[in-house]
């Protein structure tokens, strides 16, 4: 699944768009901000598979994305993490994983941020990154992304790595990783420079704004990529699966990178798999 450029889409839609998209994130903000380092309300919704958690900003800040999206776009179907499908094959929808980084959230971490994509004709066209503690938003699609944070916005760009040895990498959690994803990723941070853990999709958003190189990851759901990957196309970088081809409409196992030399070499232990 790519982002597709916006050539299908008049100007003026995507400007409405990328308005509601801003006016999405403050909604979220507004149900998530007052639980960080508060009472969140946590369950552990996981039990015999393992712990799972969930808060009540998770849940309350998809309520508040839903609700305006069906004031404002009844016809537009949507796909969140805590409520389900909605309507999954109309031509325009939205997917939303209103806290992705619970664990970070609870942990009073403000890595965690707010994913909202919108995919036209099943294609992800527009998405955002949203830390709203911090007062960062990363909004973007293919011809362009931003970062928007305390009234000032600037373009968001990759930077050149061509080299895996000068890369800085992430992930969220080496653990995700089973058996022979396990020695891919090893050998890919035994080829980087430094490795970073624990950011979740805050480490997109860095790639966007030209400070991590590459991104791995796997059993990624819809709702933990599809906002990322306009914002990454935007920004001139990559997402691709670990066969170097366009991401699945499910997710799955994951890259990101800035610099497409630096992709290529990680993919070489990666499409192994």
């Amino acid at each position: 699944m790519t982002a597709d450029a916006p050539t299908r889409i008049s100007p003026e839609v995507f400007d409405e768009l990328d308005a509601f998209l801003v006016q999405l994130n403050g909604a979220a903000a507004g149900a998530i901000l007052p639980l960080f380092r508060a009472d969140h309300g946590l369950i552990d919704k996981g039990g015999a598979k393992g712990f799972d958690p969930v808060t009540e900003a998770d849940r309350g800040a998809e309520r508040a994305i839903r609700a305006l999206i069906t004031e404002r776009y009844p016809h537009h179907g949507v796909i969140g993490e805590e409520y389900g499908e909605d309507r999954p094959d109309a031509e325009w929808v939205w997917v939303l994983d209103p806290v992705d980084g619970t664990r970070a959230f609870i942990a009073g971490l403000p890595v965690w941020t707010t994913l909202i994509g919108l995919r036209h004709q099943g294609k992800p066209v527009l998405g955002s990154i949203g830390q709203s503690f911090l007062g960062e938003l990363y909004i973007g699609h293919a011809g362009g992304s931003r970062l928007m944070t305390r009234g000032t916005s600037r373009p968001l760009k990759v930077r050149p790595c061509p080299k895996l040895s000068d890369a800085l990498i992430a992930t969220t959690d080496p653990a995700i990783f089973q058996d022979a994803e396990r020695e891919a990723w090893r050998a890919v941070r035994a080829g980087a420079r430094l490795a970073r853990l624990g950011c979740d999709a805050y480490a997109y958003a860095m790639v966007a704004a030209g400070t991590i190189d590459l991104v791995v990851e796997t059993r990624l759901q819809a709702w933990d990529i599809d906002a990322a990957i306009p914002v990454i196309a935007g920004a001139g970088g990559l997402t691709t699966d670990w066969q170097g081809q366009p991401v699945g409409p499910h997710g799955g196992r994951v890259a990101i990178a800035g610099d497409r030399a630096c992709l290529d070499e990680a993919l070489v232990a990666l499409s192994a798999v």
